[in-house]
C-alpha cells in the first residue's frame, strides 16, 4: 500500500488530486525570531502572500506544518498560537495550518510526550492527506531546518532549504535535501521551469 492511499480512506474517488507544497512556518512565511510569545511578535515575509498565490495558480496546495513545542515550554499558549494561526490563513490564504504543541522537554504536563506528530515524524502530513487528495508524488517539503528535509524524505517528497530562517548555517544535524534556496521566492522559480 503506498503512502498516498494509506492516508487517503474515504476520499471521492472523482476529486482531482493536487500536489501541495508543504510549508514550515518560522524562517520560509515568517521570520525566524525563535519563541514567540504573542501573536504581535509574529512576522510575516512581505513576499509569503504572493508566493502562496503563485502556488496556488500552478495548482498546489499550500499547506503549513509546524512543530510548536513552546506551547509544552509554556513560552506561550494555545489561544495565542491559533491567532498566529488565522492571522497567518487569512494573510497569507495558505489552505491549512497544522501544529504539533508537543516537546519531550515540555513543562507542560498534556504536552511533555513523545509523539508521532513533531517533525520529522509524518503525523501532520499525514493529517493532510486525510483532510486533502494530496498527490505526493508530485508534493514538496519547504523548510529551513533539518527536522523539516527529514520529514520530506520519510515522505517520499522531493525536498527544499532555505536560508532564510535557519539555513545550512544552523542545521541540528547533517541533511541532504533536493535543494538549496535562498527563500521562497526561488521555490515559485522552480516550479516556473518546471511548468515550462
Amino acid at each position: 500500500m503506498t503512502f498516498k492511499n494509506m492516508f487517503q480512506k474515504g476520499k471521492k474517488i472523482e476529486e482531482i488530486a493536487k500536489p501541495a507544497i508543504f510549508l514550515d512556518r518560522d524562517g520560509v512565511l515568517c521570520e525566524e525570531r525563535g519563541y514567540l510569545h504573542e501573536y504581535s511578535e509574529m512576522k510575516i515575509f512581505p513576499y509569503s502572500k504572493f508566493c502562496i498565490q503563485q502556488f496556488h495558480d500552478k495548482g498546489y496546495l499550500a499547506i503549513v506544518v509546524s512543530n510548536q513545542g513552546g506551547i509544552a515550554k509554556g513560552c506561550f499558549d494555545l489561544n495565542e498560537l491559533l491567532l498566529m494561526n488565522d492571522a497567518l490563513k487569512n494573510y497569507t490564504l495558505v489552505d491549512e495550518v497544522y501544529f504539533c504543541p508537543h516537546h519531550p522537554d515540555g513543562v507542560i504536563p498534556e504536552y511533555h510526550v513523545l509523539c508521532s506528530c513533531r517533525k520529522p515524524e509524518l503525523g501532520m502530513v499525514k493529517k493532510a492527506c486525510q483532510d486533502f487528495n494530496i498527490d505526493m508524488k508530485s508534493s514538496y517539503m519547504v523548510g529551513d531546518r533539518a527536522s523539516d528535509i527529514l520529514l520530506g524524505k520519510k515522505a517520499g517528497i522531493k525536498t527544499i532549504l532555505l536560508e532564510s530562517g535557519y539555513g545550512t548555517g544552523r542545521l541540528e544535524e547533517p541533511v541532504k535535501p533536493d535543494y538549496i534556496f535562498h527563500d521562497l521566492r526561488d521555490v515559485v522559480k522552480l516550479l516556473e521551469r518546471d511548468h515550462k
